[in-house]
């Protein structure tokens, strides 16, 4: 039915990864179909690489932000959207639905753009075939995979088939992570630990995290990973524990990816983190929601667990506490015990 299909999905890490079901099942539904990919820089190694993406055009976000040359951004722009039109893509598929993704649409001349009803930014007015939604697009009540696997349903693929497919990883990648996790005590289980997102409102609170590691000492190797920003985080938990390794700032995607790949747990609140994990389908990914909803993000289905709080304002969904008292309680409304039983339960700790 399709011979070319092209999905524009370009960020964040987290809502890319969400996007990789549809393209696994519309794949699988038509296994002789090229598909192609717009993403943003800071997501598109999981999409360069990945098994089922035929073409992969990236967005320079960075770069573009920081040059002076605004005319040379233009230029480049439209070279890639040169590059797509000569593909000749049968449809395009925008399941952003925000006025960053719908405005390379005028640009394409593909017949068929479509996306779902309901979005925002008037990105709707750059489409012209629309599938009547279900749910809104921010509904924290409706997790935002099945919200991107009706767009297979509407293209005849099955949308139950959750699927992510990344890609192996190469010798390189295998070589770096085992140069990276020297020192690992063999007869000891392996969690890794991503404490911090870019939201400070999604971050658990310290005190937590201290009381888990606790229970962790010398029971588990513990390997740290984020950012070079996440670092002082990191030593301030970990202070005076034995068998950790810190990895902050010294990965990238694919080997962090792979490291997750090595690990029994991942214990992350809800960040780009937790959904790789949730990708590779290895370790047990245990996530800790605070201001944003468990329904709408948190990894589902087999080895992984989501704990959020309980509690009147939940989920807010901002990027700042609107409380007048009690600021940020959600940060601190998991405890650390549930934390620590699952891991009981799942690692066969006393």
């Amino acid at each position: 039915m399709f011979k070319k299909i092209l999905i524009l999905r370009l960020s964040a890490i987290g809502d890319t990864i969400h996007t990789l079901p549809l393209l696994n099942a519309l794949k699988k539904k038509y296994p002789g179909c090229k598909t192609g990919w717009i993403v943003e820089d800071k997501a598109a190694l999981f999409i360069q690489n990945h098994p089922c993406v035929d073409k992969c055009y990236v967005i320079p976000k960075k770069k573009w932000k920081n040059s002076k040359n605004k005319l040379k951004n233009i230029k480049e722009f439209f070279e890639i959207i040169r590059e797509i039109n000569n593909e000749h893509y049968d449809i395009v598929i925008d399941t952003q639905q925000l006025f960053k993704s719908a405005i390379f649409l005028p640009f394409l001349n593909i017949k068929r753009k479509i996306t779902l009803t309901g979005g925002r930014e008037f990105s709707y007015l750059f489409s012209n075939e629309f599938i009547k939604e279900s749910h809104a697009l921010f509904d924290t009540g409706y997790h935002v995979v099945k919200r991107n696997m009706e767009f297979a349903k509407y293209l005849g693929a099955d949308p139950e088939n959750i699927e992510f497919k990344l890609a192996q990883p190469d010798k390189e990648t295998i070589d770096s992570v085992d140069k990276k996790l020297t020192g690992l005590t063999p007869d000891k289980k392996v969690i890794v630990i991503s404490p911090a997102t870019t939201w400070k409102n999604k971050h658990w609170d310290e005190k937590c995290w201290i009381q888990v590691l606790e229970f962790l000492k010398n029971r588990a190797n513990i390997i740290f990973t984020g950012t070079k920003q996440d670092i002082q985080l990191i030593e301030r938990i970990s202070e005076g524990l034995p068998n950790k390794i810190i990895l902050a700032g010294k990965t990238n995607l694919t080997e962090l990816a792979e490291i997750f790949r090595r690990a029994d747990v991942v214990i992350s609140p809800d960040s780009g983190s937790a959904h790789i994990a949730w990708a590779v389908e290895k370790p047990f990914v245990i996530t800790v929601f605070t201001a944003t909803s468990a329904l709408r993000n948190a990894p589902f289905g087999r080895n992984c667990a989501s704990f959020y709080p309980e509690i009147d304002c939940y989920p807010c969904m901002k990027r700042k506490c609107r409380r007048k008292k009690e600021k940020n309680i959600c940060c601190t409304a998991v405890s650390p015990e549930k934390i620590v039983n699952i891991l009981k339960n799942i690692l066969h700790y006393d």
